[in-house]
């Protein structure tokens, strides 16, 4: 069922940083999916917009850049938390993710990237800027506690441009 973007926000918020939530590409014939945590849905530039934060070390990192278009699928119940776990975890450079956690992809409605079946809330992104974090302007205790490794998250603003629940 469609959504506007604002509904279910409160939701949407407490699973992502509750449990996670799947952040699904696509690029040619290779898809891939990883677990996230941190992001934020908001409106900038007369946009819906949901911001994910990537790790450039990620094998999700070049999809996204290249294809520039992610979906975002929320799951609202526990029947998904080994998949995160593991989606979290594993790298598909290494193994193929969605035999390994036992996941189902079905096509999203406006993008190449699919949706991860079973999930509750869905969101379909196609970047629209994106911006690498500038080690030296964060926050010195942010700097500590999570790029102390020197390894930083480039921001991917998606504009959402199909939202819906299941």
């Amino acid at each position: 069922m469609q959504m506007d973007f604002t509904n279910n926000l409160d939701k949407a918020m407490e699973y992502l940083h509750k449990q996670g939530a799947f952040l699904t590409v696509k690029n040619g014939d290779k898809t891939n999916t990883m677990t996230i945590s941190w992001g934020n849905i908001g409106y900038e530039w007369n946009r819906p917009i949901f911001m994910a934060l990537i790790r450039t070390s990620r094998y999700s990192y070049d999809f996204i850049k290249e294809s520039k278009e992610f979906t975002i699928s929320i799951p609202t119940n526990d029947k998904l938390k080994k998949a995160l776990s593991i989606c979290g975890t594993k790298s598909g450079r290494d193994i193929n993710k969605f035999k390994e956690a036992n996941i189902k992809t079905k096509d999203s409605k406006k993008l190449s990237a699919p949706i991860i079946d079973d999930c509750g809330i869905y969101y379909e992104c196609k970047v629209v800027y994106s911006s690498d974090i500038d080690l030296s302007k964060i926050d010195k205790d942010i700097k500590d506690k999570i790029y102390s490794d020197g390894r930083f998250h480039t921001l991917f603003f998606g504009e959402i441009v199909e939202s819906y629940e299941k």
